[in-house]
């Protein structure tokens, strides 16, 4: 029953044109096929080993208008979908297939995962909404191209004191375990977080969520405005995040800004970074470091109405972690962008 792979990330999008244009444009997405069905219209995105489906149309309208723009399912490939379905049922899910008969499991929140056979990743004909599937004649470059690697994690906003539940469920279901957990104070407020995570290292969700009796911040904001628990981010993996970030940023996708203190401190943190303080410093990438090595981080501000759903670019230098040290600083920058935007 085992999880294998995430087969692709289904985003519901009230002006899919905008959609597209911001992942294809601003992070170098290519359009590769087109489903235009009754009740949906979808459009496949890819860039190295990722699958983003953005859809939109009547089939998409009461989670649009509960949640606004967002993701609505995560495929996930296992070794025995049947058996991840039923084991989701007897873990105490509401489960049901799709209109095709595909086994389909609740995440969180209105977030469900539609269960596919591993031997079917890539394949169009197990993309959402029937067998519709066109490809298109696109001009852009091929979808091998581009700085994204591989969707590295996927990090869920959930409500306070449902962390352990939540663990324990993607566990019995599909056989992820517990990677690691975080408790980060800002102030009066704390957030709570626990990695659960495939044999495979392939399916990666990140669940964080506020501490309850602790003041509200902008883990509540989420939950409030996004009417519930969802997708707070996907992370996409890069080669080299320092250029990425100054192309991305040339095409118009805006980035959080880090304090010009964090980089002063920095340097005295890691010596052996302290000829590329400059440019981590210019970007507004962060750094950290485990026992297996270093990563280079940097998250998005959101593109959605809601202020919900952003994106992550992270590089890895042998690092398995989730930069634990800037955990501090990522919820500190999005207070602020929070805090503006409010």
């Amino acid at each position: 029953m085992a999880a294998r792979d995430i087969e692709y990330v289904e985003y519901f999008a009230g002006e899919a044109a905008a959609a597209v244009e911001y992942f294809s444009t601003g992070f170098g997405f290519t359009p590769v096929a087109r489903n235009a069905a009754a009740a949906t219209d979808s459009v496949l995105l890819t860039q190295g080993t990722v699958r983003l489906v953005i859809t939109s149309g009547p089939g998409a309208h009461d989670f649009l208008a509960k949640h606004g723009d967002g993701i609505a399912d995560i495929a996930i490939s296992c070794d025995d979908p049947e058996r991840s379905w039923r084991a989701a049922a007897s873990a105490g899910a509401l489960v049901s297939r799709s209109e095709h008969g595909r086994p389909v499991i609740p995440g969180f929140g209105d977030v469900s995962h539609t269960l596919l056979p591993h031997a079917a990743a890539g394949s169009l004909r197990h993309l959402p909404h029937g067998a519709g599937w066109r490809l298109l004649n696109s001009p852009r470059t091929p979808a091998t191209s581009g700085r994204i690697r591989v969707l590295d994690h996927v990090a869920v906003c959930i409500e306070g004191g449902t962390l352990d539940a939540v663990a324990d469920y993607y566990s019995a279901a599909l056989g992820l375990d517990r990677y690691s957990s975080e408790y980060v104070a800002v102030g009066d407020q704390a957030m709570d977080s626990i990695v659960v995570r495939s044999d495979s290292d392939l399916v990666t969700f990140t669940l964080v969520a506020p501490v309850p009796g602790k003041s509200p911040g902008q883990l509540d904001g989420f939950l409030g405005r996004n009417s519930g628990p969802g997708v707070q981010h996907l992370a996409f993996l890069v080669d080299e995040i320092i250029p990425a970030v100054r192309e991305y940023g040339d095409r118009g996708v805006e980035f959080l800004d880090t304090p010009d203190g964090y980089y002063d401190a920095l340097a005295e943190r890691f010596a052996g970074l302290r000829e590329a303080i400059n440019d981590l410093r210019a970007t507004n990438v962060l750094a950290d470091r485990d026992e297996w090595g270093y990563l280079l981080q940097l998250f998005t501000r959101s593109a959605t109405e809601r202020n919900t759903m952003f994106c992550e670019l992270i590089q890895r230098r042998g690092s398995k972690g989730f930069g634990s040290s800037n955990i501090r600083a990522l919820y500190e920058a999005v207070e602020r962008d929070r805090l503006v935007v409010e």
